[in-house]
């Protein structure tokens, strides 16, 4: 009924309640669930998720905001992406939140990063996973450039995903234009969010994604606990109140909406 577009499995507090997780689910009608990749010394453990059960799929990046690890390069990123199994590239993007008294021009090597993956991406085919704070004006200006300098290779378009969104309304129209579809989070379900509802409420269902971002932002009623797939029930029901649809046709249609951004096929047998 539902699939979770966005969660990190392979974090020890996750990992460690596999089964456990798996169970609560299966009882929340998830029935699938992309694990996500933050590093290439974590690729190993999120790939053998994926190939362990057959509704679990993986991409493969580094998140912007990871320092002091394996810094990916193109034939990195492109040998990981034609592995089984793996659907999308990323997460990548831009976060200067945490600039730690450096300045944004100090910040040209998390732009040399995002370009690397938006090339894997255009080289594969595959979609990509973006993640964007305190960041969106240079995310989408680098997100164009490169579109561009693809189109001039011959390649084709650019997509993806701008994950757990939380930017404003006008970087929801801007990445609709540029063809990439809007994943919501718990965040969704906070008191303080109303802005983002407004903006969920504008960007049409068809562009919809959801997600935990699991182990974080449990969504109400159990925020401030440790996230998990099975909780994404909840993201979709806040999102059918503010679409004014049923529960099921928000499942149907998130479902087929990230069925056909990563490829994935239609839910036929039991979980193994």
């Amino acid at each position: 009924m539902f699939i979770d577009s966005h969660c990190h499995l392979s974090f020890p507090e996750l990992q460690a309640k596999l089964p456990e997780l798996r169970a609560a689910m299966a009882e929340a009608q998830v029935d699938r669930a992309l694990c996500i990749c933050t590093t290439l010394e974590e690729f190993p453990q999120v790939h053998a998720l994926a190939l362990a059960h057959d509704n679990f799929w993986c991409s493969v990046g580094v998140h912007p905001d990871n320092e002091g690890v394996q810094e990916p390069t193109l034939a990195d990123l492109l040998e990981r992406a034609a592995l089984p199994r793996v659907v999308a590239i990323g997460e990548t993007g831009l976060d200067y939140y945490r600039l730690n008294g450096r300045s944004v021009a100090d910040m040209a090597w998390q732009r040399e990063r995002f370009r690397v993956h938006i090339r894997a991406a255009l080289a594969t085919g595959l979609p990509l996973v973006i993640h964007t704070r305190s960041a969106s004006e240079d995310t989408l200006a680098v997100l164009r450039e490169e579109a561009a300098r693809g189109r001039e290779l011959g390649q084709g378009a650019v997509r993806g995903v701008f994950h757990c969104f939380t930017e404003t309304m006008e970087v929801a129209m801007a990445a609709l234009e540029l063809g990439f579809h809007i994943s919501f989070s718990g965040i969704l379900t906070f008191r303080n969010a109303e802005a983002l509802r407004e903006v969920a409420r504008a960007v049409p269902l068809e562009r919809c994604l959801i997600e935990t971002d699991s182990p974080y932002l449990a969504p109400m009623p159990h925020r401030g606990k440790t996230n998990q797939p099975a909780y994404v029930a909840h993201v979709a029901a806040q999102l059918a109140a503010l679409k004014g649809e049923s529960l099921e046709t928000v499942a149907s249609v998130t479902t087929a909406n990230t069925e056909q951004l990563f490829g994935l096929p239609g839910r036929l047998t039991e979980p193994a």
